[in-house]
């Protein structure tokens, strides 16, 4: 087994698969401590690498493509903190750093992982339900429906029709883009057969994002949904035909339900979240249950 513990994060490798774990730091980012631990398993994997720096370094995994849903939604677009898939190195260990890569790409090369894209997640995406405030909404969903609320800063043509209620069998896509720069980002909904290109802003299948600090939690509404979506390799002809989603999550058992309960407790006990979207998340676990 080869493991690296810092301050950022502890990644653990057993031979057949990595444990990432986001570190405790004040420095970690919000989205990294609500995702949590993520297992990645080998055949995910299409490479690993490690970068020195003078003061840091970081350790770099690379996916393959189609692997993980996060990835899809967001398009590669995380920045660097909220990115699951770095992890700060200490200089003082470099070594461990290396010698986990070693393993690593030892392992990928006796087992003889392609690199090449796969045609199903490999990863379930994150827990549900989820519930996120942020921009002029709050997106929720609990494995079945996208629930969309507006709030007092909404664009009043968007609003007016109140919130809205989307069945997972009616999307097509779904995309998370950040703010950049004067450009605002979006949590974007495309339903069928009623496709748009209206800005977010008067979208009402979208929530519009400033560039404040909860904006990367959108991202994971937005990859608990693409895992419940066709993967992008199944045809639209052949997504049509099916009501059943090509990943099958795995909160769907009483035990994992009652620990979804316990992180959702801690979560607002940290102040991540609002007494509201705990309220509204406990309530999507307790239906389900």
């Amino acid at each position: 087994m080869a493991e690296i513990i810092q301050k950022d994060g502890t990644w653990t490798f057993d031979g057949d698969a990595l444990r990432l774990t986001p570190g405790r730091d004040k420095n970690v980012s919000l989205l990294r401590r609500t995702l949590g631990e993520l297992t990645v398993p080998l055949r995910a994997l299409a490479g690993i690498s490690f970068e020195q720096g003078k003061k840091s370094g970081r350790l770099r995994l690379r996916l393959r493509d189609g692997a993980d849903p996060l990835l899809q939604a967001t398009g590669g677009r995380l920045a660097e903190p909220n990115d699951p898939y770095q992890l700060t190195v200490e200089s003082d260990r470099y070594g461990v750093a290396e010698y986990v890569v070693d393993e690593v790409r030892d392992a990928l090369l006796l087992d003889r992982v392609p690199a090449d894209p796969v045609d199903g997640y490999l990863l379930p995406g994150p827990s549900v339900p989820l519930s996120v405030s942020a921009g002029d909404g709050t997106a929720s969903f609990d494995g079945e429906r996208v629930r969309l609320e507006w709030n007092w800063k909404t664009e009043d043509s968007k609003s007016a029709a109140g919130a809205r209620s989307l069945a997972l069998t009616d999307l097509t896509t779904v995309e998370w883009h950040p703010a950049v720069g004067l450009e605002n980002g979006y949590l974007r909904f495309t339903v069928r057969g009623a496709e748009t290109k209206a800005p977010p802003k008067y979208d009402p299948n979208s929530v519009e994002l400033w560039g404040f600090k909860k904006d990367p939690l959108m991202a994971l509404v937005a990859a608990a949904v693409q895992a419940r979506l066709p993967h992008p390799t199944v045809s639209p002809e052949a997504a049509q035909a099916t009501e059943q989603p090509t990943a099958i999550a795995p909160e769907d058992d009483h035990d994992a339900l009652l620990r979804r309960l316990r992180e959702l407790g801690d979560l607002h006990k940290s102040g991540i979240l609002t007494d509201e979207e705990f309220a509204t998340a406990k309530r999507a676990v307790l239906k389900r249950m």
